[in-house]
């Protein structure tokens, strides 16, 4: 079985600053990871290499610094790592973004598909399912554990204050959550091991995709304006009893319609 797990970089920051003018992410000066949901997919598919030998491909949409995270899947135990990269790609919406990654998959062959449930830096949790519509397969989200069963594969999913199990036959993609899931740590011989190992680049010349599709012009949603939350610190300390803090709160509660 090739399992192919789709990674993103994002910056390792909650303090987000955006550009006034472009309305993107300022990511200068701050360090970049390997999304956190996207680390748990991988670590669900190592585990299915280290019980079944089944290989593992990891596939990242970005620029050349997103060479990075892929050299960090490798090192965690990756047979192979594949860097989608071209000013083609520049400006793509959700959905452009999905239309890419979901080329680059036809391009290199899979039997299972991992991503994480979402990216810390867009929050969407829409470029997973997009891909599983876009290459016509079963979705099954927010997994945490995924186990194989003979042809079929049972896997648990969070749902609210739940779990849910399903058995699922491949191919098909899962988006996978990291509240269960653990990543392992590099070891030695990985770190060393994905010196060796290429970083296949896969452009737009490589994939099978209409131009029109995907980038700036290619995305049907376009960012208007984008503001950080200011937080408000201002603050009323009283005394009271309990009986007339509680009925503080609650209209306190009322008068500001959160009740």
């Amino acid at each position: 079985m090739k399992i192919v797990v789709c990674i993103k970089q994002v910056p390792d920051t909650t303090d987000v600053k955006i550009d006034p003018v472009t309305n993107t992410l300022k990511r200068d000066g701050v360090p970049s990871i390997i999304n956190p949901d996207d680390k748990a997919a991988l670590e669900l598919a190592l585990r299915q290499k280290d019980l079944n030998g089944d290989s593992v491909a990891v596939l990242c949409m970005g620029p050349a610094q997103a060479e990075k995270a892929l050299r960090e899947a490798l090192a965690m135990g990756a047979d192979e790592a594949y860097l989608m990269s071209d000013k083609m790609f520049a400006g793509s919406d959700t959905l452009a973004t999905s239309t890419i990654i979901a080329a680059g998959l036809r391009a290199i062959g899979y039997d299972l598909i991992l991503t994480g449930r979402q990216a810390i830096d867009g929050d969407t949790a829409q470029v997973g399912p997009q891909i599983a519509e876009l290459l016509d397969l079963p979705q099954v989200t927010y997994c945490v554990e995924i186990t194989q069963n003979g042809e079929f594969y049972d896997v648990k999913r969070q749902i609210e204050n739940a779990k849910q199990r399903l058995r699922v036959s491949a191919p098909f993609l899962a988006t996978v959550t990291s509240a269960e899931v653990t990543p392992r740590y590099m070891n030695v011989g990985d770190i060393i091991g994905q010196e060796s190992k290429k970083i296949n680049l896969l452009t737009f010349k490589d994939i099978n995709v209409d131009a029109d599709c995907i980038g700036l012009n290619g995305s049907p949603t376009k960012v208007k304006s984008t503001f950080v939350k200011q937080v408000n610190n201002e603050r009323n300390v009283v005394e009271l009893s309990a009986d007339e803090a509680a009925k503080l709160i609650v209209e306190t509660l009322l008068e500001k319609h959160y009740v």
